[in-house]
């Protein structure tokens, strides 16, 4: 799912490209190397050693394909819309939304609210934290994958003390069902590596539109990256991060596994996903519906910004009010970019 899109921003595209992908399905080679994750660098770390760092990340362009230049000045925006009580709301057209970047109104020049097919990477977690919580976990997905559009394209990976890709690219329910419920826990856990490796393999995936769903309790304690050099790299990704998270009443952990709903949040809320959370196991497997029609059920908006070529973050808010009632709606969406400067109007993807 494409968390946002702009001309000149790494990881993000254009409508243009969007477009293209589509009429062409994005029928590109799936790539079934190895991903190795780099050990995080000390804060010491010179200019030349976090290049480095950025480059295995790829946050860079691939290269791989023949180049293109573009100077389309147009950014996407998905958003996700719900009610008070927490329920999409669906068929809202474009004037039921507003949207402003650096507080400057824009021209709504696109507006899109089909259900087109998703790239997703499912992260499931096995760490022994999880042991008790696994059979509840795995009801949750297979709830999830009642609301899948037949056409969706999945990874899927396990994480513990690692991150284990089980399926690098599959549009068989079954088998990526038997991929993950078949997975036994136990180990530390390693989420934040897990959604490295998650958002490295979505950037071969198949529809412009991604996303990464995590079943989890949030807890990290053995990964290699940083909170925050994830909650970076997410908003730099084109991948829409969501999660649903079980957290019992009188939980017991380390401090990493008590901090993890809130490091569930930062982590969405940065990519412009959402984090849902139950403290009753009955309530997952219905959570997991929920969050997994509300990933579908989204409107894209497209404008062309008075100064997409200036460098720097460029904020963006959007407000939405009900039609009949003219009571504001809670938008979900990603709440800037970074532009790159005048000089990368024509970027070479």
């Amino acid at each position: 799912m494409r968390t946002f899109f702009s001309f000149s921003c790494p990881g993000n595209a254009l409508i243009a490209i969007a477009l293209f992908l589509y009429l062409c399905s994005g029928a590109h080679p799936q790539s079934g190397d190895e991903v190795h994750i780099a050990p995080r660098k000390p804060a010491d770390t010179d200019k030349s050693a976090r290049s480095t760092v950025l480059s295995e990340r790829g946050l860079a362009l691939s290269s791989a394909r023949k180049p293109l230049h573009v100077s389309v000045d147009v950014v996407l925006v998905p958003v996700t819309v719900t009610d008070a009580l927490n329920r999409s709301v669906t068929k809202l057209d474009r004037d039921a939304f507003a949207l402003f970047e650096q507080n400057r109104r824009q021209d709504i020049r696109y507006f899109s609210a089909e259900d087109a097919p998703l790239s997703i990477a499912v992260l499931f977690d096995v760490s022994k934290s999880m042991t008790d919580k696994l059979d509840t976990q795995r009801a949750a997905l297979v709830e999830f994958f009642k609301n899948a559009n037949p056409e969706d394209e999945y990874f899927a990976i396990a994480f513990s003390d690692r991150p284990r890709l089980l399926v690098n690219s599959t549009q068989s329910i079954d088998e990526l069902q038997t991929k993950l419920l078949s997975v036994q826990p136990g180990g530390s856990t390693a989420m934040l590596d897990a959604i490295s490796l998650a958002e490295a393999k979505l950037r071969s995936a198949r529809y412009p539109r991604k996303a990464i769903v995590i079943f989890s309790d949030g807890g990290d304690n053995a990964s290699h990256y940083s909170l925050r050099e994830i909650k970076d790299l997410v908003q730099e990704s084109d991948a829409q991060v969501y999660a649903i998270g079980l957290f019992d009443t009188f939980f017991v952990g380390s401090l990493e596994e008590k901090l993890g709903k809130k490091w569930l949040s930062d982590i969405t809320d940065r990519s412009g996903g959402l984090t849902l959370t139950v403290d009753n196991r009955s309530k997952l497997p219905q959570a997991a519906a929920t969050l997994s029609r509300e990933m579908r059920n989204q409107y894209v908006l497209g404008y062309r910004p008075d100064k997409i070529k200036s460098s720097g973050w460029h904020k963006i808010r959007i407000t939405v009010t009900e039609p009949l009632t003219r009571r504001p709606l809670h938008a979900n969406y990603k709440k800037g970019y970074l532009g790159l400067g005048a000089s990368d109007s024509k970027t070479p993807l």
